[in-house]
């Protein structure tokens, strides 16, 4: 059966009326995907971010030169890491799962009663009985009972919801800064910033970058809520970014994401919103079990709501980017969006 948002792809640039209201829309890939050079050139993308959270240096200087190579129309953003605890080596042992991290981190943890630990999005869990190697090294309960149910990878953030949660040493690692100097060396003018948390975050990284760099921040963590409600100060090249896709695990509650989108486009009109866009997009359908390819009202209720409080850039799903088919499927659905309720407004 033909996807009615699929045919959509097919349509040449001139069947898109250029007019003076924008509403943006930015994709999350990586120069060796075998499509990326397809949206590279695609006219209703403002901007992709280049997003692969755990690449060795060596790889990304081929990366990059893939990339240089890669004829683009699209800007190009570079994402860099901060603070987020994410796993840097994965120890699987028969009995129980220990992971290192790539920031160390001091917590308190009773190991008889243990703390839990978000993963995949919150769609994962384990539990965290102790902490070794000076906090780098988690160890998680033995047992597939207490989680995880699937399969951890260097590259997994995690979550952990403790008020003596601490994550310790420099805003970025040795391999970070590395990556920093090599991704300015290649020309990148344009970055996003993950778990932004205090203005001495956008300082430290603005000394690395240039003062006249482009920063998308993103406020990802309550305490990143903090900062925007008390210290955020609007600059012309210095955006906000609501990444719902570790804020809405992050907060407190799971509702609150209602009053930080609102708190963010309030602070800051240009914000853009990104995560869980076009979320149905790849999950299986419960009658087929194949993968749908048509979004779900939810969807297009969401698109509306985001639209109506503010927003005018957002990204899409990772996921929902990761395949040729289902990207070319939510880019058309949002340009229908876009051109027949957000424009019409």
């Amino acid at each position: 059966m033909p996807n009615r948002f699929l045919d959509l792809f097919k349509t040449q640039p001139q069947d898109f009326p250029m007019t003076p209201e924008r509403l943006d829309l930015m994709a999350t890939l990586w120069p060796t995907m075998p499509h990326f050079a397809t949206f590279a050139t695609d006219h209703r993308l403002s901007g992709i971010r280049l997003n692969r959270p755990m690449v060795n240096p060596s790889d990304l200087a081929k990366d990059l030169e893939v990339l240089r190579k890669t004829y683009s129309t699209v800007p190009m953003w570079y994402d860099i890491k901060s603070r987020q605890i994410r796993v840097a080596e994965v120890h699987d042992y028969p009995t129980h799962l220990e992971v290192t991290l790539n920031h160390p981190i001091s917590l308190n943890v009773d190991p008889a009663r243990g703390i839990p630990v978000e993963l995949k999005s919150g769609s994962d869990h384990a539990i965290l009985i102790a902490i070794a190697d000076d906090g780098k090294r988690l160890i998680f309960a033995p047992g597939k009972r207490y989680g995880p149910r699937s399969e951890v990878v260097p590259g997994d953030s995690m979550c952990i919801r403790n008020a003596s949660l601490s994550i310790q040493g420099p805003l970025f690692t040795d391999l970070e800064l590395e990556k920093i100097e090599m991704v300015k060396a290649a020309g990148f003018t344009r970055f996003f910033l993950s778990y932004v948390e205090s203005e001495e975050d956008v300082g430290q990284f603005l000394d690395l970058v240039g003062h006249d760099a482009t920063v998308m921040l993103k406020i990802e963590s309550p305490k990143g809520m903090t900062y925007v409600r008390k210290s955020f100060k609007p600059q012309p090249n210095v955006r906000l970014m609501a990444a719902r896709g570790d804020l809405y695990v992050e907060l407190p509650r799971p509702h609150h994401i209602l009053q930080a989108l609102e708190e963010i486009i309030q602070k800051d009109p240009e914000a853009c919103v990104g995560s869980r866009i076009f979320l149905s997009l790849g999950q299986k359908n419960p009658i087929t079990g194949e993968p749908q390819d048509t979004p779900e009202c939810a969807d297009f209720s969401e698109l509306a709501y985001l639209y109506n409080a503010g927003f005018r850039t957002m990204m899409l799903c990772d996921h929902v980017c990761l395949d040729d088919r289902t990207l070319s499927i939510a880019i058309a659905a949002f340009d229908s969006f876009r051109q027949d309720y957000a424009l019409v407004l």
